[in-house]
């Protein structure tokens, strides 16, 4: 049995990890889409390393759009497979999909303008709203804690990873001559504590790790620190100030969490009389799902729900769909807090609000989890920064520039190491770290070993091991 890693090797983007079988089944561990690499993104994404009608299962950690997001594409290029995740993830990646599409659509639009102004031939969209419909009738959901027999040899269990809504860690056992071989993939690994999320369980023994390693190199900041900090820069920002609060925020899974925490601090009496919006079609969507999954939610929403019927609104939140009225939020001059995807600032109505945002210095821009290095959300975090591009034209950076990493969904090191210590070291016959930049990666490497695991890898991209 062999595995080779097509994405989120030594990066934090695009996961795709293929494992082939002796017998020659083909299974693709996440099907992800790259993300935030500028004009490099479409071409990778097109690349995919193997021709999709070959594989003949995708099994899914979770639903975000990098971990998921070229099914479709895989659809569109002859893909009839079977896509096996939990049905929290099945759930999300029927809304997730088709925006993602729409937005594949939307994109190309707007770069063939360009390209006809310029002389240059139209190109089409990786895949459409059609396509992300039709790759959903594939779907096959499991519930967390039952074993799912592919066939005879393989099969497949969900343990949940505490990352998001339906994250899970992907137990895999496959036989191959008459020895059984016990691989798990952790996805994104959630934090210890979450407002929102039941935390990471324990997992079955393994033979071969593969662990997510994105905040390989830092500690995050304690939860009730992350409160408090998050009411300070509310209080500064659209009270002292009178500015407008734009956090750029993941549609699902971040933009929940955050707006429930808005939420107990207006039931606290604590949150300032202002306005915030939540802009984003998506958004709205994910939360209805949310509600549909409180049995996923861990007892401090269950607590809540016990006083509050709806952990996710207060009179003063307004979630946006229409985009005349998202439009609007530009000559809305009062003190409000906009929440907006994506949470890296690379892509839809976040961009328009920093643009028109970032040049009063009564505003704060507020990110609040990982953002690559080439994405607009790390690029306006450069230190003592006077201008920045966005949408191909200049804007002085006037905005304070904030930072709470603590709302990230991705444990740190000291909490990913807790979560992989359910393991016997000694058991675990090699470990590949994934989905992490390589200098975090090498750190972590070094407290993996540190903690007793041994024969850790860092593939590169393209690189293939035997297991």
């Amino acid at each position: 049995m062999q595995i080779k890693f097509l994405g989120a090797a030594r990066e934090v983007t695009g996961s795709k990890h293929l494992i082939i079988t002796d017998d020659g089944k083909k299974i693709l561990l996440d099907c992800g889409m790259f993300q935030g690499k500028g004009m490099e993104t479409d071409a990778m994404n097109r690349d995919l390393g193997f021709e999709p009608e070959e594989i003949h299962h995708i099994i899914l950690s979770h639903a975000h759009i990098d971990h998921t997001g070229l099914i479709p594409y895989m659809y569109k290029r002859g893909f009839r497979g079977s896509v096996i995740c939990t049905s929290a993830t099945r759930d999300l990646c029927s809304i997730m999909l088709p925006d993602s599409g729409f937005i594949q659509e939307l994109d190309t639009k707007w770069f063939n303008k360009k390209r006809v102004r310029q002389g240059l031939p139209i190109v089409s969209p990786i895949y459409n709203v059609e396509d992300a419909e039709k790759s959903l009738e594939l779907f096959i959901s499991v519930a967390y804690n039952r074993r799912f027999y592919i066939n005879d040899r393989i099969n497949v269990k969900f343990t949940n990873s505490g990352h998001m809504l339906g994250s899970a860690v992907v137990n895999l056992e496959i036989i191959e001559d008459g020895i059984k071989k016990k691989i798990a993939y952790t996805g994104d690994i959630g934090r210890s504590r979450n407002s929102l999320l039941i935390p990471p369980s324990p997992f079955p023994q393994c033979d071969f790790l593969i662990a997510e390693s994105t905040y390989g190199n830092k500690l995050h900041e304690p939860q009730k620190e992350v409160e408090e900090r998050l009411l300070g820069i509310v209080k500064k920002t659209c009270v002292d100030n009178r500015g407008k609060l734009i956090i750029p925020s993941f549609s699902v899974g971040r933009t929940q969490e955050l707006v429930f925490l808005l939420n107990n601090l207006y039931n606290e009496g604590k949150l300032p009389k202002i306005e915030v919006f939540v802009d984003s079609p998506l958004s709205v969507n994910a939360t209805d799902v949310f509600r549909l999954h409180i049995d996923g939610m861990n007892d401090s929403v269950k607590s809540v729900l016990k006083y509050d019927d709806d952990p996710f609104g207060f009179s003063s939140l307004h979630y946006i769909k229409d985009i005349e009225e998202s439009k609007a939020l530009n000559s809305y001059y009062k003190p409000c807090i906009i929440i907006s995807s994506s949470g890296m600032a690379e892509a839809g109505r976040i961009k328009h609000h920093i643009a028109n945002n970032i040049s009063n210095p009564a505003n704060t821009i507020l990110i609040i989890g990982y953002c690559s290095p080439t994405s607009l959300g790390a690029r306006i975090q450069v230190p003592r920064l006077k201008e920045i591009s966005i949408f191909g034209e200049m804007h002085p950076v006037r905005a304070t520039i904030e930072r709470i990493e603590a709302f990230s969904g991705h444990g740190d090191y000291g909490e990913m190491i807790d979560f992989l210590n359910c393991q016997d070291h000694e058991e675990v016959k090699k470990t590949f770290l994934v989905h992490g930049e390589y200098e975090a990666q090498q750190f972590y490497r070094e407290q993996l070993e540190i903690e007793g695991f041994r024969n850790i890898e860092i593939p590169a991209r393209g690189d293939m091991f035997e297991m």
